[in-house]
């Protein structure tokens, strides 16, 4: 099967053909530029099963969903509630490191098209080291990571040029109690979207949007950001779903989804994203 090619645009490539920011055109920023609501799910890497990682990820992406974040699982995820620390656990005690995904993932641009992010924390990056870390990812196709653990002011002196080198968009996170003022430096910084995190809380804890919730949707939305929000935590449902792109571009599910897969294994997959978005 033939692997499906980057997007590229021919006025803008490099005269010595190395520059990977330049010449290739992120699916992220692709994907964006359709204008309808997305939806993102996050799975942890190996699990239920160690092999099962392709399986679900091409079994989203013939569900519909617009884009996937595939988690590497790590001992301590600081951000995650129980449903994907257990996940993570799991993933784990099968065998699951950051080579095994690599390795396992290497030919998934054969068969999915649409953005692929690796969401995780920076330590397992930093061990298997960062150029070599980020230059597979472009091998492979991966769109952009998400790092919660990875400072603004760190990845700008250190790490930006290496992200940026391998055409790799830094995901940050905001929460309702980010300022205005580090929201925009955040903006700023960034050129893909913004994960808009809905609570102070850990992931899989909220049910459904307060009044506090939504007023920080409306707060955000009035700051007229360059990039695009995308929010996460705490969405579950068609009505969560919705009430979340009121005023943002799309929303990220995955203690729902994590639950699905526990629960139904992956032949739940399709019937799960059909409940959120018929």
């Amino acid at each position: 099967m033939e692997r499906f090619p980057p997007k590229v645009y021919p006025e803008r490539e490099s005269k010595d053909g190395n520059d990977l920011k330049n010449t290739i055109m992120n699916r992220i920023n692709t994907k964006l530029e359709e204008g309808k609501k997305l939806l993102s799910i996050y799975f942890t890497a190996g699990y239920p099963k160690l092999e099962d990682t392709t399986t679900v990820i091409e079994k989203l992406v013939e569900a519909g969903v617009d884009m996937i974040e595939i988690g590497l699982p790590f001992s301590d995820p600081l951000a995650d509630g129980p449903t994907i620390q257990e996940s993570s656990t799991a993933a784990l005690k099968n065998g699951m490191t950051t080579a095994k995904l690599f390795d396992q993932i290497k030919d998934i641009r054969k068969t999915v098209d649409i953005p692929l992010i690796v969401m995780g924390y920076f330590n397992p990056m930093l061990q298997y080291g960062v150029e070599k870390f980020c230059a597979t990812c472009a091998e492979i196709g991966i769109d952009g990571l998400i790092m919660p653990d990875l400072p603004l002011a760190e990845y700008e002196e250190h790490y930006q040029a290496t992200f940026e080198k391998y055409g790799l968009k830094m995901i940050f996170l905001i929460t309702p109690q980010t300022s205005d003022e580090r929201i925009r430096q955040i903006d700023a910084a960034s050129d893909g979207f913004i994960y808009m995190v809905s609570s102070a809380s850990t992931t899989g804890k909220t049910s459904g949007f307060s009044n506090v919730q939504t007023d920080y949707f409306e707060r955000i939305a009035a700051l007229n950001l360059k990039n695009p929000q995308i929010v996460g935590f705490g969405i579950k449902d068609e009505e969560t779903f919705k009430a979340a792109t009121q005023t943002a571009q799309g929303a990220i599910i995955g203690s729902a989804f994590i639950k699905t897969l526990t629960e139904k294994g992956i032949e739940g997959i399709s019937g799960f994203i059909k409940s959120i978005r018929p």
